[in-house]
Order: structure tokens, then C-alpha cells, then sequence
């Protein structure tokens, strides 16, 4: 039985009526539109959005691994914008999949969700299976510590194609101690890695949203263009890659697993 604290429940938007907010004990998680799949409500949802444009020509179709469902936001957009796709959709809780299958529009074609442990799924997947792996896990508003682990990020690029691209959301505070170690974490396993984020957290002013990008090849992250896009957004952005993600990370040190798990 679900407490107060972590009661689901699907809000209406008071300024816009088609939107829709899935919250958790209170706490927005996703926010979609139920008229018009490519409105993205939250900045960070935008970022990953522009790096999946960024990806591959526009229109071509993609293999996608979601971890973390919600309200199936990107599984949504990317399903309006790349149609022929196949994505893999992997929620743990199965109270949310079953809200939003009953509240929301239905699945776009392509679509599957499993109800399952993320680290799990991945391990399981074929290797050279997707284009692109998006991760928004949490729980309790952090990183589950187990998909947080050089070896998950290891899982990860065995299961990503040689061009594929893995992003990841992080929700951090300043002065992002775990967006500095999830950044050190990922760079021992991927050959390029850039981050994407609100200037404003950048310079330590407010708690939010990071995302990460990485590839298994280098040059592969299209950073001039993301550049431009992440400045041009309603919420201007920066991008950190190169000498300046090296003097973001300085010091920090990647995530081992936990040998006793």
C-alpha cells in the first residue's frame, strides 16, 4: 500500500489545459501533453531532447532503451519525431504503469514498457542493441546507487552501438559533488563525455537538473550544435566538454560497485 508520502497521482495543468503532471508524494516526476507529444515542460527533458535530434538526421528511426518510464515523455516525442523507431521502455514501479496506461493517451506504435530493475534490464539486453540508452532513475530523489557504478556504465556501452550516445539525468545541489562523480564514473568507460545543464547551477546558484552525454567513440557528441540549441532554450544552457568538463571534474573519483552487492 503506497503512503502519503509516495501517493501517484496525474495533475491537471492550471495554464495549459492539455498538460498533464505526474507527481509522486506531491514531487513533479513528468509532465506531458495530452494534445501535442512534442511540447517539453521541463528544461532538462528539453536537453535530452536535443541531444536525441542531435543524434541522427532528422526523421531517421532509432533503437532507444528508456530507463525510467513515467509518464512516457520522451517515449512520446521521439515516437512523433522519428516514427519508425523502437523503443524499450523500463519502469520498476508498476503503480506508474498502470496510471498511465489508464490516464493517458495510449502507448505510441513502437513502443514496449517492462516492468523491471534497470541495472537488471541492461544486463540482459543484447550487446550493440540501441542508438541511444536515456536514464532518469530515481528514487527519493537520487541516483539508485547501483545504476550510479562504472560497472553499470560499463553495461551500458556494451549494449550501445558504436555510434550510440547514453544520456544520463542527474538531480543535484550545489556544489554537484554527484555530478562531478558521475561524470568521473562515466568517463572511465566512454571515450567522450560532455554535460549540458542551467548556467545558473553551473555557477553553484540553485539545485536542478544535469544531463549527461557519452559515447563510445570520440568526437561523436555534437557539441557545437547542442552548444547552440541549449543557449537558444527558454532556460539558457551551457554545454562542458573538453578542457572545461576537465577542470568541472578535477579531483573527483569514479564510482566502483559495491563488491558486497
Amino acid at each position: 500500500m503506497r503512503t502519503p508520502d509516495d501517493r501517484l497521482e496525474l495533475a491537471a495543468d492550471p495554464t495549459r489545459p492539455t498538460g498533464r503532471t505526474l507527481l509522486a508524494g506531491g514531487v513533479d516526476q513528468s509532465y506531458v501533453d495530452v494534445a501535442d507529444p512534442t511540447y517539453l515542460h521541463f528544461e532538462y527533458v528539453r536537453r535530452m531532447a536535443a541531444v536525441a535530434d542531435l543524434a541522427a538526421p532528422a526523421g531517421t528511426r532509432l533503437d532507444v532503451l528508456h530507463l525510467g518510464g513515467g509518464a512516457l515523455t520522451l517515449p512520446r516525442y521521439l515516437a512523433a519525431t522519428r516514427p519508425e523507431s523502437t523503443q524499450v521502455v523500463v519502469e520498476r514501479d508498476p503503480a506508474v504503469v498502470a496510471l498511465v496506461d489508464r490516464d493517458l493517451p495510449p502507448r505510441p506504435a513502437g513502443v514496449e514498457v517492462h516492468v523491471a530493475d534497470a541495472r537488471a534490464a541492461v544486463t540482459a539486453a543484447p550487446a550493440d542493441a540501441y542508438d541511444l540508452v536515456l536514464a532518469d532513475i530515481y528514487q527519493a530523489a537520487r541516483m539508485p546507487p547501483h545504476v550510479a557504478t562504472v560497472g553499470f556504465a560499463a553495461e551500458v556501452a556494451r549494449v550501445l552501438r558504436q555510434d550510440g550516445i547514453y544520456l544520463v539525468n542527474v538531480t543535484d545541489l550545489p556544489p554537484l559533488v554527484g555530478t562531478r562523480v558521475q561524470v568521473a564514473t562515466l568517463r572511465t568507460v566512454f571515450a567522450d563525455v560532455c554535460v549540458v545543464a542551467d548556467r545558473r547551477m553551473l555557477r553553484g546558484r540553485r539545485y536542478g537538473n544535469v544531463v549527461l552525454a557519452a559515447t563510445r567513440r570520440p568526437d561523436r557528441l555534437p557539441v557545437a550544435l547542442l552548444a547552440t540549441r541549449t543557449s537558444r532554450d527558454p532556460v539558457p544552457g551551457r554545454v562542458l566538454h573538453g578542457p572545461a568538463l576537465d577542470r568541472f571534474v578535477a579531483g573527483a573519483r569514479p564510482r566502483a560497485d559495491d563488491p558486497q552487492r
